[in-house]
């Protein structure tokens, strides 16, 4: 499972690509604490077994803030957020919403499982696999694979059944614990049960962390010059 620490790289790298002259260290900030929320829910998985990666990484949580967004600045007479914050509010916003569904949802959901749609959907899927082209077999990806209604059916006469979708699918909430830290195993834990807080768990974490600090470095060097447009 990605670190916070991975997460945050992966949120900066977004900051310092599309805050534009909005970039200062405060629209940091804000795009990096927003990124930290999902895993909050690392907390809600004691009280409420299994919603750790579901209470709050569902996608339900940016789609409501964009459409918040929306409704403040293009529809209201009086914007809210223009009102208090100006044009420097809304692209920090809009960042800030990419980066919870990017960097903060999509990052579990591609490399460990989430529950993307929770509460309406309860199933934690791990968005896993390839695309490529072959020269034989044209054009193959297997993130979402379906199998034929006579491989669903057993292979019965006419091929009765409906097909199988396999997109990663891992359980339900009340199927599906997520260890981490703060909460190990479902259920109690030993006294001397051992704690582990990811930093990097490979090599390409530790280099998203280490590109991030480059490209944030570099854009905040950059917007300091006089001559910057």
């Amino acid at each position: 499972m990605p670190s916070t620490v991975v997460h945050c790289a992966l949120a900066g790298l977004l900051a310092a690509a599309l805050l534009g002259p909005a970039f200062d260290r405060r629209a940091v900030a804000v795009v990096l604490l927003v990124t930290v929320v999902p895993d909050l829910d690392v907390f809600s998985g004691v009280v409420l077994p299994g919603t750790h990666r579901a209470l709050l990484h569902t996608l339900l949580v940016p789609a409501l803030v964009g459409g918040l967004v929306v409704y403040d600045t293009r529809l209201r007479e009086r914007s809210w957020l223009l009102g208090r914050h100006g044009w420097w509010g809304v692209r920090v916003a809009w960042v800030a919403v990419l980066a919870y569904a990017f960097a903060g949802i999509g990052l579990d959901l591609f490399v460990g499982g989430a529950n993307p749609l929770y509460p309406l959907h309860d199933q934690f899927y791990r968005f896993s696999g390839s695309i490529e082209y072959s020269t034989q077999r044209g054009w193959v990806q297997t993130f979402v694979e379906v199998a034929p209604p006579e491989t669903a059916s057993g292979g019965g006469a006419g091929g009765r059944g409906a097909p199988t979708v396999d997109a990663g699918q891992l359980g339900s909430t009340a199927e599906v614990h997520v260890s981490s830290g703060v909460d190990p195993s479902r259920g109690a834990e030993p006294a001397d049960v051992d704690r582990v807080f990811p930093v990097v768990r490979s090599g390409w974490q530790l280099l998203l962390v280490l590109t991030s600090l480059v490209a944030l470095a570099g854009r905040a060097v950059e917007s300091r010059r006089p001559d910057r447009l």
